[in-house]
């Protein structure tokens, strides 16, 4: 493949090209069938192409039929942060985020799994014109769901802006990938006891890795398995990547005008948040691990 032709290949993979769900405005719900459509044409686009196992999927249910096995990425303390985004609900299913959103428009927005929880009267109340994160598909609001992925990679990279900063493609063409996941709910800054979301996106050289210094340590013992990068641009077609994921199982709490005050400051360029691949339901795309 051209040098050329490869970049435009990475590009389509990179996660910047995917932007919030409206939850604020339309509601708008596809019917079930464009779903099942799309869980078809993913089935027929991967059958007997060797693709691994694939993500998201329900963290309470860890089987699966993939032989496609890989070894797991070292502990991320051992690899490169390299990126840092979210998306506008859990992509993930499980634990304390298993409400379903809905089907949302088919492209990855008003879709994804909620808190399962409830917010106090403090937690919800909205904030006075005040739009999180605004996107060309809307903004984020006290009581949304969001899905943060920290990125590592086992290559010589720094963090920065899409997937292509993990892959040092100069060096290797094939480095190990690691998420690390973490589910956040956004509640009005009065909430004292909120975290703040730059000082969890903060990150730093620690031992000679860049890393992620502040990923919540009290959110539950994490869920690992193999399977692949997410975005709903995999609907209907399997990532070729192999990640090592570790998806915590329960929700922190963000005081949400940090999160927008990351949105717009971050070594990511991530101004917004992503859509949300379809969950991954076929037992051939998933690993028993």
């Amino acid at each position: 493949m051209r040098v050329s032709a490869y970049f435009a290949f990475l590009s389509s993979l990179t996660l910047t090209n995917v932007v919030i769900a409206d939850h604020h405005g339309a509601d708008t719900q596809v019917k079930d069938d464009v779903i099942a459509k799309q869980r078809t044409e993913l089935q027929n686009n991967t059958a007997g192409k060797g693709f691994g196992p694939q993500s998201p999927r329900d963290i309470d249910v860890i089987t699966g039929k993939n032989p496609n096995l890989f070894s797991f990425a070292p502990a991320y303390s051992k690899m490169n942060l390299c990126n840092i985004h979210f998306h506008a609900g859990a992509e993930h299913k499980g634990g304390e985020f298993t409400r379903y959103a809905g089907n949302g428009d088919g492209k990855g927005y008003n879709s994804g799994y909620l808190y399962s929880g409830s917010l106090n009267k403090k937690q919800r109340m909205p904030l006075k014109n005040k739009a999180i994160c605004s996107g060309k598909h809307g903004s984020l609001a006290v009581g949304d769901t969001i899905e943060a992925h920290y990125v590592f990679s086992s290559a010589s990279v720094s963090p920065g802006p899409t997937l292509g900063s993990c892959l040092a493609t100069k060096v290797t063409h094939n480095p190990q990938l690691r998420v690390e996941a973490q589910v956040y709910v956004l509640v009005n800054d009065s909430d004292a006891k909120a975290l703040n979301f730059e000082t969890l996106a903060a990150h730093a050289v620690r031992n000679g890795f860049h890393q992620a210094l502040n990923i919540p340590a009290n959110t539950g013992t994490p869920i690992e398995y193999r399977g692949s990068t997410t975005g709903p641009s995999f609907n209907t077609k399997g990532s070729p990547f192999q990640v090592t994921w570790s998806v915590r199982p329960k929700v922190a709490f963000v005081k949400a005008t940090t999160v927008d005050a990351w949105c717009k400051s971050n070594t990511f360029n991530e101004g917004y948040a992503h859509g949300v691949r379809n969950l991954v339901v076929n037992p051939d795309l998933l690993s028993n691990n």
